[in-house]
């Protein structure tokens, strides 16, 4: 018999672990989809920057592309001005094509002054998109016209297949929905027992000085559950509820990139059948300028053939600047429509 008080020392570990718990199982396999789901929201993320960049890349081409033709077209009229000063010297000229040549000099300069502004401003704001210093002068690496213009137009179920494939809004889509059906797997799996083991294990004793007995406990342990005051299907219905919604979003998803790709390849048809529509007009125009310059520098017409041809010139090339600008959105497109802006060549 020992009377107290009693100074009594204890040290022990405990240690326990799940050994079945499907429920757990299933709420770990969730977590991990809405992860791959974060991973391809960030791929969105992406290729909608891509995007943008993209576009942002062929307002400044364009810029280009438009003083290029703003420099011709100034250097024809600079050439018709010097004709008509001679002819007028030679006396086979008259005062009249004179001015009418200065008129169509001081026009062009005036639109080339402006096309000079357009691609500065063209040239900031990509150099603000890409983040790139805004005082640094920026060249660049292609040209419109150096842009691939004569790809194979591709199969209409092809590139739709390639679309749900690999389109990242519908990954996302596609793995919300199967973390909103893994957490109701995982709510139902909540219904059956569950095992964990334990194990306690320790000293008790008197005293430190080599008196302490060795005590434990190892068990293992089956839990079911009965009754939760019907929370667990409250919690069932909820996420049956989030997986049907996350179905019909998904499924609307996958016919808006049908309709995409579609409204792509119509665009891109008709932006390439627009292309050499310009192309033969620029082709033709640039004849006519050099058949009426030919006639009046022979002195057989004045010089109001050669203005005029010389507006449908510019009109032409500035059209066929626009159709390039226009085909090239139009391949962007198609690729933000497959998912596909960043490997866009």
């Amino acid at each position: 018999q020992v009377a107290g008080p009693v100074q009594l020392y204890d040290l022990r570990g405990r240690l326990a672990t799940n050994l079945v718990d499907l429920g757990a199982v299933e709420r770990v396999r969730a977590a991990r989809t809405l992860a791959s789901a974060s991973d391809a929201d960030a791929d969105a993320q992406a290729e909608g920057a891509a995007a943008t960049a993209a576009a942002a890349f062929l307002r400044a081409q364009r810029a280009d592309a438009q003083l290029a033709n703003r420099v011709a077209d100034s250097t024809l009229a600079a050439e018709l001005l010097a004709i008509a000063r001679e002819q007028l010297r030679a006396g086979v000229g008259v005062a009249l094509d004179v001015t009418r040549a200065e008129s169509q000099l001081a026009g062009v300069r005036a639109q080339l002054i402006a096309a000079r502004n357009d691609q500065a401003r063209a040239r900031l704001d990509l150099q603000r998109l890409l983040d790139l210093p805004l005082d640094r002068p920026l060249r660049l690496a292609d040209s419109l016209a150096a842009l691939p213009t004569a790809e194979p137009m591709p199969d209409v179920d092809a590139a739709v297949r390639t679309a749900l494939a690999r389109r990242p809004d519908l990954v996302v889509a596609e793995r919300q929905l199967e973390a909103s059906r893994r957490q109701a797997t995982a709510i139902r799996a909540e219904r059956l027992p569950s095992v964990s083991g334990f194990v306690d294990q320790g000293s008790t004793g008197l005293g430190l000085d080599g008196r302490l007995l060795p005590t434990y406990t190892w068990g293992v342990q089956v839990s079911v559950p009965v009754f939760d005051g019907f929370r667990r299907e409250g919690r069932l219905e909820e996420a049956r509820a989030q997986a049907a919604e996350a179905d019909v979003r998904r499924r609307d998803l996958e016919t808006q990139a049908a309709v995409d790709v579609r409204g792509a390849l119509l665009d891109l048809a008709a932006a390439r059948e627009q292309l050499d529509a310009t192309r033969e007009r620029q082709r033709l125009a640039e004849q006519e300028v050099a058949q009426a310059r030919d006639r009046f520098r022979a002195g057989v017409a004045g010089n109001a053939d050669v203005v005029t041809a010389s507006l449908s010139l510019t009109a032409a090339r500035t059209a066929t600047v626009d159709a390039l600008t226009l085909y090239q959105n139009a391949r962007v497109a198609l690729a933000r429509a497959q998912g596909l802006v960043t490997r866009l060549p």
